[in-house]
């Protein structure tokens, strides 16, 4: 299979499962996430890119006051947060796109967040330097995921579930996209790691020079 048509494939996976989404991330949510949306979104200030927005679950979060862009690739998630914008009655910039290419111009965002989605972006990686590209100098980077968790048994039980879960729909457990940000050396101003090790969420800030 080709990267287009696997992606195309994924897309539709994502598609499929848009509508019953939120009710499929009610649980963890509330036992697994904690106050992850607020503790994020809390920090975001200016001209702020979500990556990934999916269907809105961000939006009620931010601060009053931030210009928000939110890109999506899949278009039923997309969908489902232009009405969760229209229902907030939120003036934000929902826009089709790819992760790995956003169609968004150097240094353009004074924040840039991701939230529980690099787990499910095909190459990650790619993802994150793309954030680093349009992120503005002394801009701040803010990310959350499930990750690799720090006990082993709860790794082999996450290495088991990769099995299913990523030829299914692409998402992964043992990433770990902080250890990106690290080396890249930014200096990182908050970071926290709870529930066995399974989230993570950290505050990083691109150096002005």
């Amino acid at each position: 299979m080709t990267e287009s048509n696997r992606h195309q494939r994924l897309r539709r996976y994502w598609d499929k499962h848009a509508g019953s989404y939120d009710r499929q991330m009610d649980f963890a949510e509330r036992r697994l996430f904690r106050d992850t949306r607020d503790w994020v979104c809390a920090k975001a200030s200016g001209d702020v890119l979500e990556v990934a927005v999916g269907t809105g679950l961000n939006l009620p979060h931010y601060p009053a006051g931030v210009r928000l862009t939110g890109v999506e690739w899949s278009p039923q998630m997309l969908a489902a947060a232009r009405r969760r914008a229209t229902e907030l009655g939120h003036d934000v910039d929902l826009r089709l796109g790819d992760a790995q290419r956003l169609d968004l111009a150097d240094a353009s965002f004074d924040t840039v967040v991701c939230t529980f989605s690099l787990c499910a972006i095909p190459d990650e990686r790619r993802a994150l330097d793309e954030m680093r590209r349009v992120l503005r100098p002394g801009g701040l980077l803010l990310l959350a995921d499930h990750v690799r968790a720090a006990r082993w048994l709860v790794r082999l039980v996450q290495r088991l579930a990769e099995l299913v879960t990523v030829p299914m729909g692409g998402e992964h457990f043992l990433r770990r996209p902080a250890d990106q940000v690290r080396g890249w050396g930014w200096p990182v101003e908050a970071h926290d790691r709870f529930t066995l090790g399974l989230i993570e969420r950290l505050a990083a800030r691109k150096p002005v020079a």
